[in-house]
């Protein structure tokens, strides 16, 4: 994993526990229908860190897909904030920002794919190995 990459790894770490913090914070269950009344400010904070995230991983495919889908939600979710949105709806939209931010997350983890070696190159590491057992 280069700097880079870290660095997007660690942002999106961060940004799924600052969600899912915000999820477990808050007053409203998953099935009520009570007015959810997040802080605009913060998630506004949120998503636009979410979306440099976004914009700095283009060249993982899977991971900025993953956080696409998480910033068309927060930004779904930022239309209807404070108060727009029933516990039941914010929780969802939650949900699926965490999914997002999840997706992303098992991409930037996954190790890069091994080259293979040439037949030649297969040879020769073979004729050294051979030749260390001999000495």
């Amino acid at each position: 994993m280069n700097a880079k990459h870290s660095r997007t790894y660690y942002t999106v770490v961060f940004l799924q526990v600052s969600f899912q913090a915000i999820k477990h914070s808050m007053a409203g269950k998953a099935s009520d229908e009570l007015p959810c009344w997040l802080d605009g400010r913060m998630l506004k904070m949120l998503c636009r860190d979410l979306k440099t995230c976004r914009d700095q991983a283009p060249a993982h495919e899977e991971a900025h897909r993953g956080l696409e889908a998480a910033c068309a939600q927060c930004d779904a979710l930022l239309a209807h904030c404070p108060g727009g949105l029933n516990s039941t709806l914010c929780h969802r939209h939650l949900d699926a920002i965490l999914v997002g931010l999840q997706r992303a997350l098992l991409a930037l983890d996954a190790p890069p794919p091994v080259e293979h070696p040439g037949l030649w190159h297969n040879a020769a590491r073979h004729l050294l190995q051979g030749w260390r057992r001999l000495s």
